[in-house]
């Protein structure tokens, strides 16, 4: 007989985290599978955790290179690759016990090996050991895509997991694909001194954002010497021995030391036998949910980066706690995940909620904009951080807060409390909040103040 569950999990990243933890906090009988050695996902092991600690790495070798107490020393920093990945390994290994000791205190056993559904009730590990449950969340994330035409085993071509695995610092790169990975990639390797081509397929660098964040990133990014090829597809990619020519359908050539393919991600679904139960992913392996991510099997739920959009380790989360809290019968409680933050881990950040100039313009509804800029803010200006804005969008009539978008350092921190407001029910969520609040002087939160009485100026 198969051991039985009120609910299994498969996959352990941020989504299958969420609802392993939400299901067990609703007293039911949870399991959660794991297919690799180690538990957290990509989001742990290839994505967000090593890329964002590279970063840090990084920003942290500027700030020692542009140190004159060091230069007048004599003491000059030149990391390798793999020195400035090194502490992303101690990281890793504190997230993943962390997180160990999650499930061992809820009760939670960590199954290795696939699971593959026989039916929609009992699934089975590759040695033939089976499973039932009444309930199940399929979290298996994604990966990057990798078209045929394109030889990843050539060793200067990468991935945007591979690239992880650099050894030695290039002189140049090609990144191709201009979307959140791309340019987070551009800005981390341009601070190192490596020359960036991005070439876009859009005409536009990350299209969801408002223009003026798109402005101020393009600018900038050009500022710190990328080359930003719009409008251009790659028709051939050709490994040689010293290097990588990208061949564009616009008839260009590109060569330079080592190719990152950036463009676009695959859903791990395969070996799951979606096809026992009725659920067919689309051609990138993306499974379609509703908006209880239910898939069209009612007990069978998908959540993260399987479903697609929006691809955020954050927004993972919630959406496994929020099928949980459905499957668990507790529908009053369910969260309708809307208005959910972007951060883009560019140098500086990126972060934003809520409506665009370009949408709030397109639906006809009247706002007026309030600008912070933070080369204007004591703090910034003492820590020598003053590339940024801050901008507030709200209704002309209700002053209702309407959008927050932000450009500068530590912006997906300082996106929270704009976030905060936006979120209230009427009439706590406008622009009177940031005029009538004391904030802390000097700090970078400042900027919600500014940008309000810079608002509220234009009105008439």
């Amino acid at each position: 007989m198969p051991e039985k569950y009120d609910v299994i999990v498969i996959g352990t990243g941020p989504g299958g985290e969420g609802a392993a933890m939400q299901a067990a906090k609703s007293d039911k009988r949870v399991a959660i599978f794991e297919r690799y050695i180690r538990i957290g996902g990509g989001c742990t092991h290839w994505g967000t955790i090593p890329s964002k600690a590279l970063r840090f790495a990084i920003f942290s070798t500027m700030e020692a290179m542009r140190n004159p107490l060091l230069h007048s020393a004599g003491i000059h920093v030149n990391p390798s690759m793999a020195e400035l990945r090194a502490s992303s390994r101690s990281i890793i290994a504190r997230q993943e016990d962390m997180r160990q000791t999650f499930y061992a205190r809820n009760n939670v056993p960590v199954i290795h090996g696939r699971a593959k559904f026989v039916n929609a009730h009992i699934v089975e590990t590759p040695d033939g050991t089976q499973y039932e449950a009444d309930n199940f969340v399929i979290a298996t994330g994604s990966r990057p895509y990798r078209p045929p035409n394109v030889d990843f085993k050539h060793p200067r071509i990468f991935d945007s997991d591979t690239i992880l695995d650099l050894v030695d610092r290039p002189q140049s790169i090609t990144i191709y694909g201009a979307g959140v990975i791309g340019c987070e990639y551009a800005s981390m390797l341009r601070n190192l001194s490596i020359k960036v081509n991005l070439i876009n397929t859009r005409n536009k660098l990350l299209e969801f954002l408002d223009d003026e964040i798109i402005d101020a990133l393009s600018y900038h990014l050009r500022d710190q010497g990328v080359l930003i090829r719009h409008g251009e597809t790659i028709r051939h990619v050709e490994g040689v021995e010293d290097g990588v020519v990208s061949h564009l359908e616009s008839g260009k050539q590109i060569k330079t030391d080592i190719f990152l393919w950036a463009n676009g991600r695959m859903g791990n679904v395969e070996d799951l036998g979606l096809e026992n139960i009725g659920v067919t992913p689309n051609e990138r392996g993306l499974i379609n949910v509703n908006e209880s991510f239910q898939t069209s099997v009612p007990n069978v739920y998908a959540v993260g980066d399987v479903i697609g959009y929006p691809s955020l380790a954050s927004a993972a989360y919630m959406q496994g706690r929020a099928a949980a809290i459905h499957l668990t019968g507790h529908q009053e409680n369910c969260m309708t995940l809307t208005d959910i933050p972007a951060g883009i881990y560019t140098s500086p950040e990126i972060s934003c909620v809520g409506k665009t100039e370009r949408e709030l313009t397109e639906a006809k509804i009247p706002y007026e904009v309030g600008h912070s800029q933070f080369k204007s803010l004591a703090r910034a200006q003492i820590t020598g951080r003053t590339v940024g804005i801050l901008k507030l969008l709200f209704h002309r009539e209700t002053r209702e807060i309407l959008g927050v978008h932000c450009f500068g350092e530590n912006a997906a921190e300082i996106i929270h409390i704009g976030q905060a407001i936006y979120k209230q029910p009427p009439p706590n969520n406008t622009l009177d909040y940031f005029i009538n609040t004391t904030f802390n002087y000097p700090t970078m939160a400042e900027a919600y103040r500014v940008a309000a009485l810079n608002g509220a100026n234009r009105l008439f």
